[in-house]
């Protein structure tokens, strides 16, 4: 069985905005590497995750997300998730994690809200 990929592309536009991730491909066991690496390079206090183009997560996924969440909880922003498929977002209520995150439609909004916090 052949794994699609995970791509990950920085879109960060504004220097002192949120720093922008974008994910495209399942965010899953044998994609974590590099996510994992993004977001440990990560400095900023105000993270978007941008899933628009992830169809799904398993545990591993998940588990990469509460990591995220945990790196930075001690941030008053902390991590917004956008455009979150309604599997993805399923997965996570399951997991009773959701709480844990902002969710927006788009990233406009995200990175407005952001800005004016």
């Amino acid at each position: 069985m052949q794994t699609r990929s995970l791509v990950i592309e920085e879109v960060s536009e504004v220097q002192k905005g949120p720093h922008v991730l974008r994910l495209s491909g399942p965010l899953i066991l044998t994609t974590l590497p590099e996510f994992q690496s993004k977001v440990r390079a990560d400095r900023s206090n105000n993270l978007i995750l941008d899933l628009t183009g992830v169809p799904y997560v398993d545990s591993a996924g998940i588990g990469a997300l509460v990591g995220t969440y945990v790196r930075h909880q001690r941030d008053e922003n902390g991590v917004s998730l956008v455009g979150v498929c309604d599997r993805v977002h399923e997965a996570l209520k399951i997991a009773h994690i959701e709480q844990f995150f902002r969710f927006f439609d788009s990233l406009g909004e995200a990175q407005a809200k952001r800005v004016a916090s």
